[in-house]
């Protein structure tokens, strides 16, 4: 029996995954699987860097834009369904590109969620309230203290993200971490990650230019149309909240577009973190000669 092949393309944000993805589905006559969590929401597009309707024809692509931010869609959720559609593609191919800049998202499908202890709902209770009556920011004070090492990762700018690890560490006594990793699920398919790497100025320069670019495409009007919905959980996205300050007259335009890329790099130090606990990764130069990464690719694995 033919082994089955997941090759993961991971990366920091705008260094380039898409376009490796796609490399790697055409030469593999083969289909992605997107594991970026704010790709997953239809009304969402410029600011999450949905891929464009060429990049979309090029290679079919699942798990873009088929929910809607008013849907509650979790990592579980994505887990279920993206372990069943790759279940289906398998019977009619022997390789599939996951992509993604979402850690969690791919750990889940490659390794399995991890298992937590049930703990009280007052704590969650206490918590939304501590967010509503003192800011996110108090939030993130706590989370430092109480897990420094999953701070350092974690995206602080989603409440639900935060929330749900401090009430991990206030129900059990332990940091969150504590519970990340004790297992992982076995999975019926071999996996290979590849990994896009730049240098910090180079990825800084990537991310400065790729908001300015969003800004010109309609970032402030898409942001405008979602802004009635501002504190859907799906909305809180760096690109998207930091121009409804400015939408709510808190923010200049100016100082909001600069936050965006400052934000935007704290997330990218977080993403290369996370990413940099695979030791097996693939690391490859974003200025890649794709025949080059085929080469290493296969010297890695069994795959032709």
């Amino acid at each position: 029996m033919t082994a089955k092949t997941l090759i993961v393309v991971v990366g920091q944000t705008a260094i380039g995954k898409t376009k490796l993805a796609i490399a790697l589905a055409q030469y593999f006559k083969t289909e992605i699987l997107s594991a970026d969590s704010r790709q997953f929401y239809k009304e969402m597009t410029i600011g999450t860097a949905v891929p464009s309707s060429e990049e979309l024809a090029a290679a079919p692509h699942h798990f873009i834009q088929h929910k809607s931010i008013f849907e509650n869609y979790s990592v579980g959720d994505f887990e279920k369904e993206a372990l069943g559609c790759l279940e289906q593609l398998f019977k009619i191919k022997d390789t599939i590109v996951l992509v993604g800049g979402s850690g969690l998202y791919i750990d889940a499908i490659t390794k399995g969620l991890d298992d937590f202890p049930t703990v009280a709902t007052e704590i969650r209770d206490q918590l939304n309230s501590r967010l509503k009556n003192k800011g996110i920011e108090a939030l993130q004070d706590e989370l430092k203290q109480k897990d420094p090492v999953h701070y350092n990762t974690i995206d602080l700018n989603n409440p639900h993200r935060l929330i749900r690890a401090l009430e991990i560490c206030i129900g059990t006594g332990q940091p969150y971490s504590s519970f990340l990793n004790r297992k992982k699920k076995a999975r019926p398919f071999n996996t290979i990650t590849i990994g896009l790497k730049a240098d910090r100025e180079v990825v800084y320069e990537r991310i400065n230019q790729r908001v300015d670019i969003m800004m010109k495409e309609g970032l402030l009007n898409e942001c405008k149309t979602l802004h009635k919905n501002k504190n859907l959980n799906a909305l809180q996205t760096v690109g998207y909240k930091e121009l409804f300050k400015f939408l709510d007259d808190k923010w200049e335009l100016d100082f909001a577009v600069s936050e965006i890329k400052k934000n935007t790099r704290r997330f990218a130090k977080r993403q290369m973190t996370w990413f940099k606990k695979n030791e097996d990764t693939l690391w490859i130069d974003y200025q890649y000669e794709i025949n080059e990464v085929l080469k290493k690719l296969k010297a890695k694995s069994n795959i032709e």
